[in-house]
């Protein structure tokens, strides 16, 4: 047990990113159950489809789960006052000031954690009084800084800044990442892309499998110079954005159609370098047994190592 466990009130420190229409309540619910923290997205801005994914959950497990919180896309407070009614005791907030509802969240006693891409971020967000900090690396798939710093870098960077509880997002699928985040500071690790190519995931087989066929050169970092930066895979669709160094809005439309459609080319897959890692559909449960297993071998063998 750590801190991030203690908070979470799970056994393994392992979150589910919160990716918008895919972070619903068929995977919540399977990370849950399988000793992980499921996280409901509310990015998509599909507010009555998120707020049943949140009431669909007490169906779907009895093991604690969380909200993800997209502080600059929520369009009222209705959102915030669903996880208020619903019990909800832990929240991760993004994309906008932490400051903006930290008090009417801690004082219905829910734990918040900020997502971070950088150490002023993090100071800020410690600063706004937030109980613990998910931090962001560029290895990471979907909405990044075009700073482009690495996970282990940035952890060290923030660690000597606060003492928050630190979850590490970006790269990691499996226990070998998980050690590493350990190592440099982090007391959780979240994982997007490992989940979103489970066999739980509602994405349509194309996806999964683009992510499996990727090796560890297989995305760019697209629209740096304009909002917003991400990073997915290449493709033909991602190719023309590459080439002409920005993105319109608009290319991220139809990104439903490639989710649940197939279409590869509807829309860029937001997905990070760890597609590279990952070579095989797994249930969600087993993705998690492994990760703890790697994750206990890696410190076992770190242990033995003195010099």
């Amino acid at each position: 047990m750590n801190r991030v466990t203690e908070i979470l009130g799970v056994k393994y420190p392992i979150i589910q990113a919160p990716m918008g229409w895919i972070a619903r309540s068929q995977l919540a619910s399977a990370v849950s159950n399988a000793g992980g923290f499921g996280i409901i997205e509310t990015s998509s801005g599909e507010t009555e489809n998120c707020k049943a994914e949140i009431l669909a959950m007490s169906e779907l497990t009895d093991k604690p789960f969380g909200v993800n919180l997209p502080l600059m896309f929520l369009r009222d407070e209705s959102m915030i006052e669903l996880v208020l009614e619903q019990g909800i005791k832990f929240v991760t907030t993004s994309a906008g000031d932490p400051g903006k509802y930290i008090h009417i969240l801690k004082d219905a006693g829910i734990k918040v954690f900020h997502a971070v891409p950088s150490v002023a971020g993090a100071i800020k967000a410690a600063d706004a009084g937030v109980d613990g900090l998910v931090i962001e690396g560029t290895e990471g798939g979907g909405f990044k800084s075009p700073e482009e710093v690495g996970l282990i870098v940035l952890i060290q960077a923030i660690r000597k800044h606060t003492d928050l509880p630190i979850i590490a997002a970006g790269g990691i699928v499996d226990g070998i990442g998980m050690a590493a985040a350990f190592a440099a500071g982090a007391e959780g690790i979240q994982m997007g892309t490992r989940f979103v190519s489970s066999k739980e995931s509602p994405v349509h087989d194309n996806f999964k499998n683009s992510i499996i066929d990727s090796d560890e050169q297989g995305t760019w970092i697209l629209n740096k110079k304009s909002k917003p930066c991400i990073r997915a895979l290449k493709t033909e669709f991602t190719e023309k954005i590459h080439e002409a160094g920005v993105m319109e809005m608009t290319d991220m439309m139809k990104i439903q159609d490639l989710y649940f459609g197939g279409d590869m080319n509807a829309a860029p897959a937001l997905t990070g370098q760890s597609a590279g890692l990952i070579d095989v559909v797994k249930p969600v449960a087993q993705i998690i047994d492994e990760t703890i297993s790697e994750f206990n071998q890696a410190c076992k063998r770190m242990s033995a190592q003195k010099f």
